[in-house]
């Protein structure tokens, strides 16, 4: 059966904790599992980290990477997604996909001709996840038993921090206006998934009291424009700022998916201040990719 990576839980813990060891292992002892073949990459949604950490990703696993955009490929437009699946798989030893709607990549999968990698829906970022989960582990340690506090909107990118903080022992804690939080569901889901504890707050500094590790997110995500003015109002208070992160443990860290926007989502001090972790973050999501295409291919 050909496997596929388009959420976090698409993983055991177990196999969560391996991918993290792939990440970290020289590069030449994964072999060329790409070797004279293609990787399609496909964006609905343009990307700067998301194609170069991809990109070379392929370069390193020996493969070809050809970048598409979502317009030339045109899903559901010009031809149905599962043809253009089918198409892709002839020419190509895995696809990749960053798309608007999750369900595009659950139907590229849906063939099962080679693995298929969601590098972003509207549900989940599960690649980010994993280089999020591989940050915090070099800095961290073992991440049994530690806190993640994330402070935002509750979108894909907190969704799939949550879940892959959970499989891996985490207590989890969440900072979010009311409107923009997560619904019980989703908060008992992680519960079942192995967090310790998991809660919900509407004051940040609730949430990111004693927390190992803060992350937050843009409040304005791509296609969210036109709403810029009401959710800049609505995230006021949610800046993380050196104050916020006092409240910390002293040795905590923060992260950020970015882009980031200084004076918004976080304050310069901490974005470029000394808890700051971003570009190792950001490094991460090669590493990622290559570890989650590498075991799809079948490396161990």
């Amino acid at each position: 059966m050909t496997r596929s990576f388009l959420d976090v839980t698409d993983c055991t813990p177990d196999e969560i904790r391996a991918l993290l060891d792939l990440a970290e292992r020289p590069i030449e002892s994964l072999g060329r599992p790409l070797a004279g073949q293609g990787a399609a990459l496909i964006f609905e949604k343009p990307s700067n980290r998301t194609r170069h950490s991809t990109e070379m990703a392929v370069v390193q696993l020996g493969g070809h990477p050809v970048y598409t955009r979502g317009e030339e490929v045109g899903f559901d437009v010009r031809e149905p997604v599962e043809d253009i699946a089918r198409v892709l798989a002839g020419y190509h030893g895995l696809l990749a996909a960053r798309v608007f709607d999750h369900d595009v990549a659950v139907r590229l999968a849906s063939t099962g001709d080679v693995p298929v990698v969601n590098m972003l829906s509207d549900r989940s970022h599960p690649l980010q996840a994993v280089a999020d989960a591989l940050t915090m582990r070099q800095h961290l340690g073992d991440l049994a038993g530690k806190t993640v506090a994330y402070v935002g909107d509750y979108n894909n990118v907190s969704r799939s921090l949550g879940e892959i903080a959970a499989m891996l022992g985490m207590h989890v804690r969440f900072a979010c206006p009311n409107g923009f939080d997560a619904d019980e569901s989703e908060l008992e889901r992680l519960l079942v998934l192995g967090a310790p504890s998991v809660s919900q707050s509407a004051r940040p500094a609730e949430a990111v009291a004693g927390a190992h590790a803060v992350h937050t997110d843009t409040w304005v995500s791509m296609g969210q424009e036109d709403d810029k003015d009401a959710r800049r109002q609505a995230f006021e208070g949610y800046t993380v700022d050196a104050e916020m992160m006092r409240g910390a443990d002293p040795t905590a860290v923060f992260m950020h998916c970015l882009p980031a926007y200084r004076g918004f989502e976080v304050s310069a001090d901490v974005i470029d201040g000394p808890p700051s972790v971003v570009f190792e973050q950001a490094h991460n999501r090669m590493h990622a990719a290559r570890a989650v295409m590498a075991f799809l291919l079948g490396v161990r």
